[in-house]
């Protein structure tokens, strides 16, 4: 590397230099020599034409970094930019950090440009939620000039040429003027950089940071002159030159952090020092080092905490706001970006719903860059394997929407337009291993983590870094494709789910001002283009408001899970539910739940009574809001009451959308007491919402949803309310379609299934069937799911033997019918045989019905092009329909005073951190000065990371789970739930006495079924054919819905 000593100047390295306009500054300068070069490099570009056949990209980002100062100097020159500076000296003095807000901003001057400087008067006031089409622009990142045509030394062998250091006639007046921090800012190529014509500065104001081809800009596709001289692509230079062994490019809008599309760097380019993308940083664990001692590992955590200094800083706007350096091991690059080279860390004090008035700020905000979208990843106490699963998800889909170069809103610098959100439940409550897996990423500090500020206690820990890092499933650290903004939010205390979205939507959202935002948990990983393909349906159809995709259960390498009837069972139901039910939700536009393990929202549909609505869910869990236990169990499935609420919102006319082409895979419980317990909240959440959804009804008509529209959505209501109908039935249907089917596989005399002992086989399973009853209704009463393992695992046995035997009457009932239509003969296949086949009650009410459901699934499945479900889980789930239908249903029933959601709120703040103190003085104008100890410098990072490294490479050892106490529960709460199991098993039980008194059936045999009797066919129960036709003209209507949805989405709605 060539050094500039003329002036004084220390060299400096290349990649505080690479932006483009730096060498338009350069022409600008000095005409003269720059049209020398000018000549050669077009000619040397000339040269290389025929060589490199590569097209050239139609359109490219404009690179813009973030905020940064550069060495303070010494000159006499004018601060007209124009003029010809005399040579001035450096003083060798620390790069002040970025400012964390607008508080620096406002102790500068008001800067003036020349010729094409944007006009960048700043704003006085705090105004976050000023909109990007008329907030006020400046620069944010206006680099030094390049030096003379003196120091140019070219070298024509090498085909290079040295530039040495910057110029150092760069005065004070001109540096702030260059360097404001002035809110949001936004840039654009001018037309003079567009075209490779030297001068002006390179840059206008326009309203916001984007690409050029973005859909605010002004600036056509394909106006890039791919003559200008610009750096290449061949890789990052170690010193201050141009190479000019290859033709030049357009520079990438992220220097060299980018993933290959046509036009671009070629995969195996280095990525910020770093390697090229999916380059391993760090090695899996390995297997011999499962059984290290922790103790080593505790010791040196200790020590690198003791190494921490003791600092005294500014609050800016009265809040704790640090930038931290991060290790060396993922930021090796020479910028002196701090969006790469440092983490910003934020000790948040006040509620989320206050996070902008007490004059917080995120970098996103502060770089003035648009956010199209907003990804919130919520977790409570899921482990590194879990996080790093979600996450490689989110960055593959980013990389995804980086490489769609075509594209008007996404290309090579979507990743400034995406935003990573983590929110984790409660500091103590987080899993260990998965913050360090953040911290090996560059998230999370430990050492900087404060949990009080001026006595005032810290309600979140905010770390914000772009990370070029990640950790995978193995434990290795590789190279992301693409750069990702992460904000990772460590809440202090456990406060539930509700109130993690409630940071992201009422703290973040309001100043990133989202487009689109995308609801994931932790565990569930989504495919590499799903976020794209749900943000597609917002973009094409603007009355979307929300969307969902399809969520699969994760079966194990090679489907190994199938193998465990639980997730086989769960797996079929999954895939009905994406081919039958939400397919026809969709077309009605009102999907009853938007899953919000993978759900997306447009975030301007949700403001106003849709949010208002979904955290009034947090008051009641909290103990803040009303002791009503309905609405208490109906915010247990708040994500029901959030699509409601969001179709039927007022003078707004939103539609919900499933999104069949955005796939998440996520496990499901293999273990029956996790099992039950998660049902226990579906159940009751879903059917508490359900009930509000059909009494609020009217609310459609207050709507803004066209005519037609309300004629569906009232439809729908009315074929919800019929489904509530049957689900509270559920019960007593199921235990008389098996009485029935016994009874009619007995009926005909002379013919026994089994062997002449049909009626004691009737009446001893007909007991066994009611005692499990009475033992689930014992153990749901009394007992956790964790503490009855064997009762409920007994009981799904039995209940499976009892409808292998149902299925067995109805095969056998199947038989006597079709035998006293004369088709068990050879010579009975007549057209007379097969019409008093279906004449038959036997065969028309029971094989008919059933058929009809279970061939309407599978032709459904086939239609979908997704059959393998019918084949690999349809069986177990069969035998499980008991277990969905009673035993779940029981126990959710049983427990409604249960509001849990399996957390408790931790109490009162913590001081195990250590806290910002300080005397509330003020020194120089800076504010209220605190001492904190925390890490200074990058190699105390570095130590650090190590650690997280060390700790991650001993693989996690299974520990057996010890069991809670059980929570004391309320004497109201328990007089609901007494109440409603009693209203609930009286309801059942007279529709079954009813059914299966000697009256009634007395009165089928002499009035209903007489000629049947007299022809010896077999005896069906009115009621049974209510029950069975009801449920295949349930599932034809799915059927219809499903097949309409199909065909729908082949003319792209």
């Amino acid at each position: 590397m060539s050094h500039y000593n003329q002036h004084g100047g220390p060299a400096r390295p290349y990649d505080a230099y690479d932006d483009p306009q730096q060498h338009h500054y350069y022409a600008e300068q000095h005409p003269q020599s720059h049209s020398g070069y000018d000549s050669q490099y077009y000619q040397q570009q000339h040269s290389y034409s025929a060589a490199y056949e590569t097209s050239q990209p139609e359109y490219q980002a404009a690179p813009v970094k973030p905020q940064r100062q550069p060495s303070r100097i010494r000159s006499n020159s004018s601060g007209s930019r124009s003029a010809p500076r005399a040579p001035a000296t450096y003083e060798h003095q620390e790069i002040p950090p970025v400012p964390s807000n607008l508080s620096a901003a406002r102790q500068r001057s008001q800067p003036s440009y020349s010729r094409n400087a944007p006009n960048n008067s700043h704003p006085s006031h705090w105004d976050p939620n000023a909109s990007y089409d008329t907030a006020p622009t400046a620069p944010l990142y206006d680099p030094a000039p390049l030096p003379g045509s003196g120091q140019l030394n070219a070298n024509p062998t090498q085909h290079s040429i040295d530039l040495g250091a910057r110029d150092p006639s760069y005065d004070e007046q001109t540096m702030q003027q260059h360097y404001p921090y002035g809110g949001a800012a936004a840039f654009q190529r001018s037309e003079s950089y567009q075209s490779g014509r030297p001068g002006g500065n390179g840059y206008h104001s326009v309203d916001d940071e984007k690409s050029i081809y973005s859909k605010h800009s002004n600036q056509p596709p394909g106006s890039w002159n791919a003559g200008a001289p610009a750096m290449p692509y061949n890789g990052v230079p170690s010193s201050h030159s141009i190479q000019m062994n290859q033709p030049g490019y357009p520079p990438t809008p992220y220097g060299e952090y980018e993933m290959h599309a046509p036009g671009m760097p070629e995969p195996n380019m280095s990525i910020g020092g770093l390697g090229s993308p999916g380059a391993l940083i760090a090695a899996a664990p390995m297997h011999s080092m499962q059984h290290q001692d922790s103790t080593f590992s505790r010791e040196d955590r200790d020590r690198i905490m003791r190494k921490r200094t003791v600092k005294r800083i500014p609050l800016q706007d009265g809040n704790l706001v640090l930038d931290i350096p991060v290790a060396s091991s993922i930021s090796k690059s020479n910028t002196n970006n701090p969006e790469f080279a440092e983490m910003r860390y934020q000790a948040c004090t006040s509620d989320p719903d206050r996070f902008i008035e007490e004059r917080y700020t995120l970098r996103p905000w502060m770089y003035g860059r648009e956010t199209e979208m907003a990804i919130v990843l919520t977790c409570y106490n899921e482990d590194d394997v879990l996080f790093a699963r979600t996450m490689g998800g989110v960055i593959k889909n980013i990389a995804h929407l980086c490489a769609r170069t075509r594209s008007k809103t996404w290309g090579p610098d979507a990743w400034k337009k995406v935003v990573v959100i983590i929110v984790a439940d409660g500091r103590k409550k987080a899993n260990e291993r998965m913050l360090k897996a953040l911290g090996l990423m560059g998230c999370y500090n430990e050492g900087v983590m404060k949990d009080h500020v001026l006595k005032k206690p810290v309600e979140a820990h905010i770390f914000e870094y772009t990370t070029r890092v990640q950790v995978t499933e193995k434990g290795e650290v590789q190279v992301t494709p693409c750069p990702i903004q992460v904000v990772f939010c460590l809440k202090e205390q456990n406060k539930k789910k509700l109130n993690s979205h409630r940071w992201f939507f009422n703290a973040f959202c309001p100043m990133l001002k989202p487009n689109v935002c995308v609801l994931l948990d932790v565990g569930t990983k989504p495919s590499a283009t799903s976020i794209y393909a749900l943000w597609k349906s917002f973009d094409k159809h603007p009355r979307v408001g929300g969307a969902c995709g399809e969520i699969c259960v994760d079966t194990g390498r090679g489907c190994t899970s199938l193998f465990n009837p639980l997730v086989a069972s769960q797996n079929f139901e999954y895939k009905m539910s994406n081919i039958l039910d939400k397919p026809t939700e969709s077309v009605f536009g009102f999907i009853s739940v938007l899953p919000g393990a993978f759900s997306a929202y447009r975030y301007k549909a949700l403001l106003g009574r849709p949010l208002e609505m979904y955290f009034k869910g947090e008051k009641l869990h909290s103990g803040e809001g009303s002791n009503s236990i309905f609405e208490g169990n109906m915010y247990l499935a708040e994500d029901r009451i959030l699509c409601f609420e969001l179709v039927t919102k007022e003078r707004e006319g939103w539609l919900l959308r499933y999104v069949k082409s955005a796939k998440a895979w996520t496990d499901v419980p293999d273990r029956v007491p996790e099992f039950i317990s998660q049902r226990r909240r579906w159940l009751n959440g879903s059917l508490f919402a359900s009930y509000y959804a059909v009494w609020h009804s009217y609310r459609i008509f207050t709507s803004g949803q066209p005519f037609l529209r309300k004629i569906w959505l009232l439809f729908q209501v009315i074929f919800n309310l019929i489904l509530l109908v049957f689900s509270w039935f559920g019960l007593a249907n199921f235990f008389l379609a098996f009485y029935f089917l016994l009874s009619a596989s007995t009926s005909t005399e002379g013919s026994d299934p089994f062997g002449g002992q049909g009626a004691a086989i009737v009446e001893i399973f007909q007991n066994i069937f009611i005692a499990m009853v009475i033992v689930v209704l014992v153990c749901s009463l009394g007992n956790r799911p964790q503490g009855s393992n064997f009762a409920y695992t007994s009981a799904i046995i039995i209940f499976a033997l009892i409808m292998g035997l149902a299925l067995y009457a109805a095969g056998y009932t199947t038989y006597l019918a079709l035998d006293a239509s004369g088709l068990t003969h050879a010579s009975g296949w007549r057209v007379d045989n097969l019409e008093t086949l279906f004449k038959t009650s036997g065969f028309r009410d029971i094989v008919i019905s059933l058929a009809a459901t279970y061939v309407m699934w599978l032709v459904c499945s086939i239609l979908h092009l997704e059959p393998w479900h019918m084949l690999t889980s349809f069986i177990q789930y069969l035998f499980l329909t008991p277990t969905y239908v009673i035993i779940l249903s029981m126990y959710s029933m049983c427990n409604t005073n249960d509001l849990s959601w399996g957390t408790k709120q931790s109490n009162g703040p913590a001081t195990d951190l250590g806290g910002a103190t300080g005397s509330g003085s003020k020194q120089d104008g800076k504010g209220e000065m605190v001492d904190v100890k925390i890490p200074t410098s990058a190699a105390d990072a570095e130590d650090l990371w190590m650690h997280y490294r060390q700790t991650l490479s001993q693989p996690t050892v299974e520990v057996r789970q010890k069991r809670d106490k059980a929570t004391r529960q309320e004497d109201h709460a328990k007089n609901f739930r007494t109440n409603l199991v009693l209203i609930w098993m009286c309801t059942n039980a007279a529709v079954v006495i009813i059914f299966t008194s000697t009256w009634w059936n007395k009165y089928v045999r002499n009035h209903v079924y007489a000629a049947a009797v007299r022809r010896g066919e077999p005896i069906i129960n009115p009621y049974q054919t209510v029950i069975f036709w009801s449920t295949a003209g349930i599932s034809a209507v799915r059927f219809v819905g499903s097949c309409f949805f199909l065909i729908l989405r082949l003319f792209g709605h």
